[in-house]
């Protein structure tokens, strides 16, 4: 049986993720939070395969809620929901265990491909989600200092002054690298960088 447990303080956010998830294939059970102490109540009784939980909530929210959750329980599955780039967020819970992310207007087939290595499906090479078996090879010096850049939340100005190079250049960086990742945005290529070990 597995149940995935969805966890956003925006009541219909949670339904309309809650429903899409539950057509997918290998999901038997969905069910809910409104806050990151709701999750870490309910984890214990729920023993979901796999959680979702939004970045930015009130009370101690979804980072923290992650951070704690995965000190006590470092099998759990965790993934991040976002609806905005958010790569400082995205960093930070990577670094705590949390497996990659999704946004919260993902179409029912992107949230298939994403969330299969979780309930039971293979996931298609080369689709939407966080695969990373060799697709940070081909990166040159240049391109991982700017993914290192990012990864920090510097902006284009910040990282072409730290590199003595022009935002322009900075930016033809950035492009290539998301080119070569197979990344749709800055959160995205960090997110496979920190999946793949190439940043930490």
């Amino acid at each position: 049986m597995t149940t995935v447990m969805v966890c956003d303080d925006a009541p219909l956010t949670r339904e309309v993720m809650m429903r899409r998830i539950g057509t997918l294939p290998g999901v038997t059970r969905v069910t809910g939070a409104a806050s990151g102490e709701e999750l870490l109540a309910k984890f214990a009784a729920e023993t979901p395969a796999l959680t979702l939980t939004d970045l930015r909530m009130p009370g101690i929210g979804g980072l923290e809620a992650v951070r704690r959750l995965l000190a006590l329980r470092p099998n759990a599955q965790v993934m991040m929901m976002t609806l905005a780039e958010d790569v400082d967020g995205i960093a930070r819970a990577l670094t705590y265990g949390a497996k990659g992310y999704v946004m919260k207007d993902s179409t029912r087939e992107e949230l298939a491909v994403a969330l299969a290595p979780f309930i039971g499906e293979a996931m298609p090479r080369g689709a939407i989600g966080l695969h990373h078996g060799g697709v940070v090879a081909n990166l040159t010096t240049r391109e991982l200092e700017v993914l290192r850049g990012m990864s920090q939340g510097k902006s284009n100005a910040e990282i072409g002054a730290e590199l003595y190079l022009t935002e322009d250049t900075i930016k033809t960086h950035a492009r290539r690298l998301f080119r070569k990742l197979d990344a749709s945005d800055r959160a995205h290529a960090v997110a496979l960088a920190y999946r793949s070990g190439l940043i930490s």
